[in-house]
C-alpha cells in the first residue's frame, strides 16, 4: 500500500495524516503549507464552477456569506438541511465530500495518490451520520477502508507516542461536537469500556457566547444592533473566535467594535467568558458523570485523563477536570491533529489486519505491536409484541439484541415468534437505542419479510446482529421452520431506508466543481 491515510474530518478543521515508512503518522500539509485546513466552503461569484476550501473560503464569508458553508458536519444524516446555491441544493454529504476533495488533492501533491482512508467520526454518532461520513468519501474516489471513533483514534496516537496505562478518559472537545470516552490502557494494548457525547457542543458554541457579549455591549453603550447584516455575522464570528484563544493565553482581550452607530472599545474579561459558558462546560461535566457511572469507575480511579480538540485550550475545562479527578489532564504537542494521526495508524491496522501483503515491511513492524478492541457505541434491538404477564395482553416493545458497549467483533442472536396463525409477513424493524419503548429509540430499517402459507401462531424467528471492527453491522432474520432469510448490511439514509447507489450519483454531481 503505497500511502495509508487518516482523515479528520472536522466541525470547524480538517487534517489529513500518512504513515511514513516505518509505521509513523505524520500530518500532511495542505497547498498553502498549513496543516489544518479550516472546513469552509466558499462558491465562487464569478466562476460558478470553481469552489474554494480553506482559509480563502474563511476570509471570502466577510463579503458574501450567502455563498459560504460552515459547520457542516453539524448536519451530516439531516435530510432537511441543504444550502442552495446558483440552483442547486447542496446536501451535508456532498458539502462534506468538498472538504474532503480539497484534503485529498492537496495530500496527492504532496506524496502521491491517496486513495485508501480512514475517516474519523464522533464516537456517539449514529449509523446515518456514519453512513453519511462513508458516502462523502466515496463521492470523491477514496476507498473509505473504515471509520475510527475520533477519541479511539486520538488514544491510538497519544499511547504510540507516551507512557499511558491504566483507565484512560479521553476527553474530546472539538470545534462542533464533543466526546468522552473511558479505556483501559496498558502501552499499546488498548479496550474500549464506554463512550458518551453530544454533536451540539464545541467550541462554535464558546465562541457564539462571546458574539452575545459583544452585542450586548454594544447594544448598552448605542442602543442599537451591531450586527446588520450576515457578512456583519460572519465578521464577529471570526473576531469572536479570536477572543476566546486571547482569553485561553490572557486575563482580558480587547477590540474595537465597528457597528451601524459608531465604533466602541470593548473589554472582555476571563471570568465574563467563563460565566457565559458555565452551562455548557456543565453539560460536559455531566457527560462525564455519565460514563463514569456506566463503567462503575470512581473519579478516584481514573489514572490518566487525554485532552483532545482544540477547545480543550479553554483553562475553565482544564480546571474543571483537575478539580474532578485531582489531577492536571495530559496534552499532546497539538491537540487539534492527534485525531488524523490517530485515524492513520488506525488505517494502517486496517490494512494490516485485511490485505497483510499490501503492507510494506516498515509499516508492519512499526505497527506490530499495537493491539485495539472498540465497541459498539449504541444498542441495537428490534421491535416486538410480547405477552405482559400482569395483563395478558401483548405489548409493543423494543427488544436489545447488541447492548452497547460491547466489544468489537461481536454478534448476538434472540429468538421471537409469529403473533397469528396463517401469518403472512413479518415487519422486521432494526433499531439503535437504550430504551425499551419504541418511542425513544431511532428506527434505522424496516422491511417485510415473507412468511410460508398456513402456518400455526407461535413460529420461531430467529434474529441475528453482528457488528465487525469497521463500525459496520450486519443483520440476519430467519425463519426456523422454512429456512427463508432475509439479511441486509446497516448502510441507510436518514429515512431508514436502505441505500442504492447515492454515492454514485454525489460523484457525477461533483465532478463538473473544481476545488481549490
Amino acid at each position: 500500500m503505497a500511502n495509508i491515510v487518516g482523515i479528520d474530518l472536522g466541525t470547524t478543521f480538517s487534517a489529513l495524516a500518512m504513515l511514513n515508512a516505518i509505521g509513523k503518522p505524520e500530518i500532511v500539509p495542505n497547498a498553502d503549507g498549513e496543516r489544518l485546513t479550516p472546513s469552509a466552503i466558499f462558491f465562487d461569484e464569478e466562476n460558478p464552477d470553481v469552489i474554494r476550501v480553506g482559509i480563502e473560503a474563511v476570509n471570502s464569508r466577510h463579503l458574501n456569506a450567502e455563498r459560504s458553508v460552515r459547520w457542516v458536519k453539524r448536519h451530516m444524516g439531516d435530510t432537511e438541511y441543504k444550502v442552495p446555491i446558483d440552483g442547486k441544493d447542496w446536501t451535508p454529504v456532498e458539502l462534506s465530500a468538498l472538504i474532503l476533495k480539497k484534503l485529498k488533492q492537496d495530500g496527492a501533491v504532496e506524496r502521491g495518490e491517496v486513495r485508501d482512508a480512514v475517516i474519523s467520526v464522533p464516537a456517539h454518532f449514529d449509523e446515518v451520520r456514519r453512513k453519511a461520513t462513508m458516502d462523502a468519501g466515496t463521492a470523491v474516489g477514496l476507498n473509505v477502508i473504515a471509520i475510527v471513533n475520533e477519541p479511539v483514534a486520538a488514544a491510538l496516537y497519544y499511547a504510540t507516542t507516551r507512557e499511558v496505562h491504566g483507565k484512560v478518559l479521553v476527553y474530546d472537545l472539538g470545534g462542533g461536537t464533543f466526546d468522552v470516552t473511558l479505556m483501559d490502557v496498558n502501552g499499546t494494548q488498548m479496550e474500549i469500556v464506554c463512550s458518551q457525547g453530544d454533536h451540539a457542543l464545541g467550541g462554535v458554541d464558546f465562541d457564539n457566547k462571546i458574539l452575545e457579549i459583544l452585542q450586548k455591549l454594544y447594544q448598552e453603550k448605542f442602543g442599537t444592533d451591531l450586527i446588520a447584516s450576515e457578512e456583519d455575522r460572519a465578521k464577529y464570528e471570526d473576531e469572536a473566535e479570536d477572543i476566546k484563544k486571547t482569553l485561553s493565553r490572557r486575563p482580558v482581550a480587547k477590540k474595537m467594535l465597528y457597528g451601524p452607530s459608531g465604533s466602541m472599545r470593548a473589554e472582555i474579561t476571563r471570568e465574563m467568558f467563563e460565566e457565559a459558558i458555565a452551562p455548557l462546560v456543565a453539560r460536559t461535566d455531566m457527560m462525564v458523570e455519565v460514563v463514569l457511572e456506566e463503567a462503575g469507575v470512581k473519579p478516584s480511579e481514573v489514572d490518566t485523563v487525554l485532552l483532545v480538540g482544540g477547545s480543550t485550550r479553554v483553562p475553565v475545562v482544564r480546571t474543571h477536570l483537575e478539580e474532578t479527578f485531582g489531577f492536571p489532564p495530559e496534552s499532546a504537542v497539538n491537540v487539534d491533529e492527534c485525531v488524523a494521526l490517530g485515524a492513520a495508524l488506525h488505517a494502517g491496522l486496517t490494512a494490516l489486519r485485511e490485505k497483510p501483503d499490501d503492507v510494506e515491511a516498515g509499516v508492519r513492524t512499526g505497527l506490530k505491536d499495537i493491539s485495539l478492541t472498540d465497541v459498539c457505541n449504541h444498542s441495537y434491538g428490534t421491535i416486538c409484541a410480547p405477552i405482559d404477564k400482569e395483563t395478558g395482553r401483548r405489548v409493543i416493545e423494543n427488544r436489545i439484541i447488541l447492548k452497547k458497549n460491547t466489544a468489537l467483533p461481536c454478534e448476538a442472536s434472540q429468538t421471537f415468534y409469529t403473533v397469528t396463525e396463517g401469518q403472512k409477513r413479518v415487519e422486521v424493524t432494526v433499531t439503535q437505542g437504550e430504551d425499551t419503548d419504541p418511542s425513544y429509540v431511532n428506527t434505522m430499517a424496516t422491511h417485510s419479510f415473507e412468511l410460508p402459507a398456513n402456518r400455526a401462531a407461535e413460529r420461531p424467528i430467529k434474529v441475528t446482529y453482528g457488528y465487525d471492527l469497521n463500525q459496520r453491522m450486519h443483520c440476519k432474520f430467519e425463519d426456523i421452520d422454512s429456512g427463508r432469510v432475509l439479511e441486509m448490511d446497516v448502510a441507510l439514509d436518514a429515512n431508514g431506508d436502505a441505500t442504492g447507489d447515492e454515492a454514485g450519483e454525489q460523484t457525477k454531481e461533483l465532478e463538473p466543481f473544481t476545488v481549490e
